[in-house]
């Protein structure tokens, strides 16, 4: 599967869009440009247009596409959509170790999954009002209900 439109707008969203190259921390290794995409090709003074930003994000979700399609755990676009939006987020590797795709696997029911995309709302010990939206919209959609 490939990641849908409405994940597009929503990764969008939630990232927000910086033209200019920036750290959002002083201490981070390398700097972060367009729709959160990091690393080291991005540049101090770094400015790309629009159009950049929405390619390097595309470039971005092949890697969290092909480790949710590998991960085997769904059929239907909705939950892939959500999966990689996690995954996009928070990386492969918390993805992979969470309890989430422990109930995901085990089919618990969906107050226990709902439950577990709740629980990763922290950034420093302290809930985040964006996180707690982007978690919420990421169960929604998991389950079809956020078209």
């Amino acid at each position: 599967m490939k990641s849908s439109d409405l994940l597009i707008r929503k990764i969008k969203e939630f990232e927000g869009l910086s033209l200019k190259a920036y750290k959002p921390v002083p201490t981070e290794k390398f700097y972060t440009i367009g729709y959160g995409h990091y690393g080291a090709d991005v540049k101090a003074n770094q400015v790309i247009t629009e159009k950049e930003a929405e390619s390097l994000l595309r470039k971005d979700l092949e890697k969290f596409e092909a480790y949710v399609n590998k991960l085997d755990v769904c059929k239907k676009q909705c939950c892939f959509d959500s999966l990689v939006s996690f995954s996009f987020n928070l990386g492969t590797a918390a993805l992979g170790r969470s309890t989430l795709l422990k109930y995901i696997r085990a089919n618990k029911t969906e107050q226990y999954i709902r439950g577990e995309f709740a629980k990763w709302v922290n950034s420093g010990g302290v809930p985040l009002r964006g996180l707690k939206k982007r978690r919420q919209w990421e169960a929604d959609r998991y389950y079809g209900k956020e078209e």
